[in-house]
């Protein structure tokens, strides 16, 4: 086992499109970014994308750190809650990114990832929200944040902080990374 850590990028429904941070990330270090690749990003299933970061964790030959967004935030969670502790022990923390709520959403294709898990994370992790995002409120962020025992941090407002937001390479996500 190797100390280095392997960065488990998780995209959202639809997935992260180039211009995204996640992806310009992963671009910029393919050794050490690598995407959880779902079967369906357009009609996702919970438990087929849960099994997916579960066998992405199990195949890391070092310690893993989480870069979730939107809906690749309510997967690592639901991941995380019915993982075992030998699998969790794994993570060395998790950046929750944009948390869709998916409780309130409107898409028929995200009902089945209902509700958000609302456990603590046995890892250190940090949430980021806009305070403009339409997939999720300030406050629900903030909920999400507490009930996950996740430090939160709110940059201003950039809607759903993805390649629509003009972030670019995202540099303030690149050291709340770093913290973790």
């Amino acid at each position: 086992m190797t100390d280095r850590a392997t960065y488990l990028v998780l995209p959202g429904y639809q997935n992260s499109d180039p211009g995204h941070w996640q992806s310009r990330w992963e671009a910029s270090e393919p050794g050490t970014f690598h995407r959880v690749v779902q079967a369906d990003w357009d009609h996702p299933e919970q438990g087929d994308w849960v099994a997916r970061v579960d066998a992405a964790v199990a195949a890391a030959t070092g310690p893993v750190v989480l870069v979730a967004h939107s809906l690749g935030c309510v997967t690592a969670v639901r991941w995380a809650a019915g993982a075992g502790a030998e699998r969790t022990a794994a993570v060395r923390g998790a950046l929750l990114v944009a948390p869709a709520d998916v409780d309130t959403a409107e898409v028929p294709e995200l009902v089945n990832f209902r509700p958000v898990a609302l456990e603590a994370l046995p890892f250190p992790s940090i949430v980021v929200a806009s305070t403009d995002d339409p997939w999720v409120s300030p406050a629900r962020a903030r909920q999400f944040a507490a009930a996950w025992g996740s430090r939160y941090e709110e940059p201003g407002a950039y809607g759903h902080l993805n390649a629509g937001s003009g972030l670019g390479d995202w540099p303030l996500g690149r050291e709340l990374l770093a913290e973790l």
